[in-house]
């Protein structure tokens, strides 16, 4: 397992586009993003100055979000959200372009949130249309999505890995596959001794638990599951996805130990 470096989370004492650089220099050679702009397509130069700035580092674009709406006001994705499909399919588009810039192969599609007035059951299957038309377009390219449970997020329906791969069950395609955030799922009442033994993980995450920081600062064995995934036949990317305690750069010395 190589470990990339969220840097919509971690290295934010810096300018977006500083922080591949600072990645770089702490040893990463890899880095994964949440939507990197504000709206879903934004001006061609403002696309190529934030590819520059990864590739000019050396980095790999290990795992890139598709847009998730006004993430600041609450919204967590726009899958299951019926009337987003343009901007959701004009937004593929530049993530795809992205990728194919900076090698980056697996997509987080943020399913969204459950509607006051919508029945569950429909956005469930407006989310299944969306994800299989959003699959086939990074397929042509090599890629596959990777679909997230979350926490402390009111109205988000997947909340463990079942929930996820209920809804790739659905889908049938092996093409979409678990995005195993350790943090999320444990906060969840996830058994991570179990989710580690899946063999339909397309990504890892990791924070420790309580507080969302580095390894060491909760209760989770992050070591041992990272073991065991290990065991299991995981070998993708571990994103290190946490809020550091002091400045980025002094967060990984728990990365010894592992």
């Amino acid at each position: 397992m190589d470990y990339d470096v969220n840097l919509s989370i971690l290295f934010t004492e810096l300018p977006l586009l500083d922080r591949p650089a600072a990645a770089r220099a702490a040893g990463f050679e890899a880095a994964e993003f949440w939507w990197p702009f504000d709206v879903a397509v934004p001006p061609d130069a403002e696309v190529d100055r934030f590819a520059r700035a990864v590739g000019d580092a050396g980095l790999r674009l290990a795992l890139l979000n598709f847009y998730g709406g006004d993430l600041a006001a609450g919204e967590r994705g726009l899958i299951s959200t019926p009337g987003r499909e343009t901007e959701l399919a004009d937004n593929v588009d530049v993530a795809v372009g992205i990728a194919e810039r900076l090698g980056c192969r697996t997509f987080n599609p943020l399913y969204g949130l459950r509607i006051d007035g919508l029945d569950p059951a429909a956005q469930d299957e407006h989310a299944l249309s969306t994800l299989d038309t959003m699959a086939s377009k990074v397929a042509r390219v090599g890629g596959r999505l990777a679909l997230e449970p979350l926490s402390a997020v009111p109205r988000y329906p997947l909340l463990t890995s079942a929930d996820a791969l209920r809804i790739i069950d659905k889908l049938g395609r092996d093409d979409v596959l678990l995005l195993a955030d350790l943090y999320h799922l444990a906060v969840n009442g996830d058994d991570l001794d179990e989710v580690v033994k899946l063999d339909r993980i397309g990504h890892v995450q990791i924070a420790d638990a309580p507080g969302r920081h580095q390894p060491g600062t909760g209760s989770l064995d992050i070591p041992g599951y990272l073991r065991k995934l290990s065991a299991a036949g995981y070998s993708g990317y571990v994103g290190v996805e946490y809020h550091p305690i002091g400045h980025s750069a002094d967060s990984f010395g728990w990365m010894g130990a592992v």
